[in-house]
């Protein structure tokens, strides 16, 4: 009876663990955007 309950208290934990890094424990990375350094730093200055 105790290896039922170990086992079953085992897939519990592994469901809850798939489910929550499912719903975004670790959420993929920011895409990178481009730098344009072809602006001069007073390109956006100007009114």
């Amino acid at each position: 009876m105790q290896r039922i309950l170990l086992a079953f208290a085992v897939l519990v934990l592994l469901a809850a663990g798939g489910g929550f890094l499912s719903l975004g424990a670790f959420p993929p990375a920011a895409p990178t955007q481009p730098v344009h350094k072809d602006l001069s730093a007073d390109h956006f200055a100007r009114p």
